[in-house]
């Protein structure tokens, strides 16, 4: 857990809660707060199998997984592949596209592009609003809000060039309004669809889903019962199509004419007392304990 990625504070909140969760299942553990120097934090623990509770890179990204396997340590979650695309928006999304999952239209844009003709590109294929997010990031870091052309245009080419330094690369995408859900997958049980409610922001951003109160969390989604059978069945294919292994979280926006629209999967989806992974199993009867206990099998398929 930990870490040193702009996560690295959720990281050890979900991992606080899992050692906790397998401490009490009388399980022989440790918390490690990985550091730069994780192969000598790792290798000097001795320990038979790693429960990844870390978000961003370098644990989310494939970097742990890969590590791991060279060990010979088994790992809970997805392998280096899934979790490399999983980290990857873009990846991600032509995935999806190539597989018909609908997501919404967007724009890559790199340090070497004429920003200002990438911004034209999205104003003409799909216009405002539009969303700002880093290629490879989570948490909704990074991530902001362009309501329209008037807001947008004294500000947007000096917050693309400021989230490129940041983050790397970044892509506008076409903003979806309607209900903001996610689907979480533990093993090849779908879970209840999860409707997220922000109280107070715009959209579901970091404040929204770390601070307690901010959302409001209503499963199942209020949804008809085909929709939610669709949308199940889609994220099921997402979840496979990336290649995850264990668990994960698919997170999408369905439109005011119920037509889902994915954003991308979590390989490494939080497990604190906010998260919603636990809230969707939870729902349907899975207690906290017991969702810990199936991910750490996880770790033999």
């Amino acid at each position: 857990m930990g870490g040193w990625s702009s996560e690295r504070e959720i990281s050890l909140r979900s991992g606080k809660n899992i050692y906790q969760s397998l401490k009490r299942q009388g399980f022989d553990c440790i918390a490690i707060d990985i550091g730069k120097d994780f192969e000598k934090q790792i290798t000097r623990a001795k320990i038979d199998i790693a429960f990844i509770a870390l978000h961003g890179k370098p644990g989310e990204d494939g970097t742990i997984q890969g590590f791991l396997e060279l060990k010979g340590i088994p790992y809970t979650g997805s392998g280096v592949m899934a979790s490399a695309i999983g980290m990857d928006k873009i990846t991600t999304k032509r995935l999806f596209q190539i597989e018909r999952i609908p997501t919404p239209e967007y724009v890559l844009i790199s340090s070497q592009d004429d920003i200002k003709v990438r911004i034209k590109q999205a104003e003409k294929k799909f216009g405002y609003p539009m969303m700002l997010k880093p290629r490879y990031e989570g948490s909704s870091v990074g991530i902001s809000l362009l309501p329209d052309a008037d807001s947008a245009a004294g500000g947007l080419l000096v917050a693309i060039k400021k989230t490129l330094k940041k983050f790397g690369e970044v892509f506008l995408e076409q903003f979806i309004e309607g209900m903001i859900a996610t689907v979480g997958i533990v093993g090849n049980e779908v879970l209840p669809i999860l409707e997220l409610v922000p109280k107070s922001r715009k959209f579901y951003d970091y404040k929204a889903k770390y601070t307690k109160g901010a959302t409001e969390f209503i499963i199942p989604a209020r949804l008809p019962k085909a929709v939610s059978h669709k949308i199940k069945t889609l994220a099921l294919k997402a979840h496979r199509v990336i290649g995850c292994r264990g668990f994960s979280r698919i997170d999408l926006v369905v439109d005011k004419k119920n037509h889902p629209y994915f954003l991308e999967v979590n390989t490494l989806p939080g497990m604190t007392e906010l998260s919603d992974l636990p809230a969707e199993a939870q729902a349907i009867g899975i207690s906290y304990d017991e969702l810990v206990r199936r991910i750490l099998l996880s770790a033999f398929e």
